[in-house]
């Protein structure tokens, strides 16, 4: 068992309680890999160049907003292990009942418009195109959860987008950076 996998029966959910995340609303997302492996690129001279990973990852975040016709995407950052991204629900999505071919290239849709079902749609693409670069079925891509912040005002608003352009330039102070991560004892 893993370091970040020891709570795994004892997580607590960081949702809101109550809170319909279906609804139109904007929302600050973080995203994990697994085990906060940077497998994603590399910080150089406070510039995210990414590999080919973070080449899907930034491709399939860009790509979710095409196919979920309720979704538009603000900042975001794919940094080493972890990425950033504001995703704004414009409207509740109605009328979408089941999983179908949506288009002439076969683009499922979910029926479910909840931040959640579009995170859990982000990740499985990503995680069938690391696979398929890496000519392996099962590696895990993405750590169990995300974090998430709803997004209350225009002054939050602006702090996060910030945050996001900044975070290259901060990555060696990061949280999620390897050599501050606590380790295993």
């Amino acid at each position: 068992m893993s370091r970040y996998d020891s709570d795994l029966h004892h997580r607590r959910s960081v949702r809101l309680p109550g809170h319909d995340y279906s609804q139109a609303g904007v929302y600050f997302l973080t995203i994990c890999a697994a085990e906060r492996l940077c497998f994603f690129g590399e910080i150089l001279g406070d510039v995210m160049s990414l590999s080919d990973e973070g080449r899907i990852v930034k491709e399939e975040w860009q790509r979710t907003a095409e196919v979920q016709p309720n979704v538009v995407w603000d900042a975001f950052v794919v940094m080493p292990n972890h990425m950033h991204g504001i995703l704004i629900i414009t409207a509740p999505a109605r009328g979408v009942s089941q999983y179908a071919p949506t288009t002439s290239n076969h683009i499922l849709r979910s029926p479910s418009q909840t931040v959640g079902a579009i995170v859990r749609g982000f990740k499985a693409a990503t995680t069938k195109r690391v696979n398929i670069l890496w000519d392996t079925i099962s590696v895990l891509v993405w750590q169990r959860n995300y974090y998430e912040h709803i997004v209350r005002h225009d002054d939050d608003l602006d702090r996060i987008r910030r945050y996001i352009a900044n975070n290259p330039l901060r990555w060696a102070l990061d949280r999620l950076h390897p050599d501050n991560m606590p380790t295993q004892p």
